[in-house]
């Protein structure tokens, strides 16, 4: 985890009771360096060793659990019921965007609405955190290597932006400040099972709004880092959006969002979010 104002997060871990103990004697931030350089392995050594100094999280502001990561790619349209509720056919090779690396707030940050926006939507979607560079892998079976590990994310979206006036791609509508709430946790990938069998759900004020599973994707996660590193180059820190599934007001079956509604989402395993609304 990261906790403290926004710009000055600490690093900390919590153990298996949710005590907390500082990282600052192992590194000042849990960046691609750190994630990159067997960060997380030196960390369980410690904490296993009684080795690191106890840290508090009361009253604490959360941060994202990684700081600003090098590149956000996301994959589109990977539930095939999502596809079928944004009206398109299940895609037969993954869809690939980007969002700004500025978009990422802490899970709890409020989100701000876009000047003007009336199409501003809700994703679940499970992150996934590289931890050594991905380039040409041979197989999917090589790519689960290069994870460090699973977070919760919020792929916030303004459809009209997106869909209307696009241009023909899609960034504009996940770029707008504070539009990827991540967090609370980074769960080393070891400590996941199975990344392909987690339930992911959504609310908006209350009232349920997603649910389903990761088993649901067209394309695994391992399928994904595999077919990234085809044509780019995944490096530590990065951020992957796995895509989210049916559910979301782009379906047409519920309002987009306004001024003071509330988000929550969550996947098993890597807790909850809360985010209000806000005027930017």
């Amino acid at each position: 985890m990261r906790v403290g104002a926004l710009g000055a997060e600490r690093p900390i871990v919590l153990d298996d009771n949710d005590s907390a103990y500082s990282l600052s004697g192992l590194t000042s931030d849990i960046d691609g360096a750190f994630l990159g350089g067997g960060g997380i392995t030196r960390v369980a050594e410690a904490l296993a060793a009684g080795q690191l100094p106890p840290d508090s999280i009361d009253g604490e502001r959360i941060g994202a659990p990684i700081t600003r990561p090098p590149a956000v790619v996301c994959v589109g349209m990977n539930y095939a019921a999502h596809a079928a509720e944004s009206g398109a056919a299940p895609p037969e090779r993954p869809v690939i965007f980007f969002k700004h690396p500025n978009t990422v707030v802490g899970p709890n940050d409020d989100v701000l609405l876009p000047r003007g926006a009336e199409k501003v939507d809700w994703e679940v979607e499970l992150g996934v955190v590289i931890g050594k560079r991905a380039r040409y892998l041979d197989s999917p079976d090589e790519a689960l290597d290069h994870v460090a590990g699973y977070v919760l994310s919020n792929d916030v979206s303004e459809r009209a932006l997106q869909l209307e006036m696009s241009g023909g791609q899609w960034s504009k509508g996940k770029c707008c400040e504070t539009f990827n709430p991540l967090g609370p946790w980074l769960v080393p990938a070891d400590e996941i099972a199975d990344p392909q069998a987690l339930g992911l759900r959504s609310w908006v004020n209350g009232e349920a709004r997603q649910d389903s599973s990761t088993s649901d994707m067209l394309f695994s996660v391992a399928t994904l880092i595999h077919d990234l590193s085809q044509y780019m180059v995944l490096e530590p820190g990065d951020l992957v959006n796995t895509g989210t599934p049916q559910g979301v007001a782009l379906s047409g079956r519920f309002p987009y969002l306004s001024v003071d509604d509330v988000m929550e989402i969550e996947i098993d395993g890597l807790g909850r979010q809360r985010q209000v609304l806000v005027k930017p």
